[in-house]
């Protein structure tokens, strides 16, 4: 195991993750200063789609690749996070099939934003740190968590007149 491509591996993965986390965090700002109904729906949509492309990546790839490296040090964060994108993944679905104007339309969006905040700062607070300081490989998620992203932009992108 070459040791120096650790690192280089451990920022590639994890800057994937941290890029949709900031991708999140803004749609859900850009909605809560929205007026336009128009608008709020494209946001809330995209931010659904990106979510479920997020909650892929991390339960096909990178959840079940940590339990395997070290299930003790890892088992009650990636329970926690399970829990927290089932609730999301429910209020994802609430979400795309509901409409701006609808009764609680967007106290759903505001309420995924505060889980999605939640687990995130559960993930950069205290995931990350210990998978940079257990020095654990993650080379091997690359490519496979690049493929699903894609793969899934293509499934997911809104169909274009």
């Amino acid at each position: 195991m070459n040791k120096s491509r650790i690192p280089a591996a451990q920022k590639e993965v994890l800057s994937l993750l941290l890029d949709d986390h900031k991708r999140a965090k803004q749609l859900f700002k850009d909605f809560e200063s929205q007026q336009d109904d128009a608008a709020k729906e494209d946001i809330a949509h995209t931010v659904c789609m990106e979510l479920q492309i997020h909650t892929e990546l991390e339960e096909r790839h990178f959840y079940p690749f940590l339990r395997r490296q070290d299930p003790e040090a890892f088992g009650d964060l990636l329970d926690e996070a399970k829990v927290e994108h089932d609730s999301a993944k429910s209020l994802i679905g609430q979400i795309l099939s509901m409409k701006p104007g609808d009764d609680l339309y967007d106290a759903k969006v505001i309420v995924l934003g505060e889980y999605v905040s939640h687990h995130v700062k559960e993930e950069e607070e205290e995931l990350f740190p210990q998978i940079i300081s257990k020095k654990i490989d993650l080379r091997e998620m690359l490519d496979p968590m690049m493929e699903t992203k894609e793969r899934m932009q293509g499934q997911l992108a809104p169909a274009t007149a």
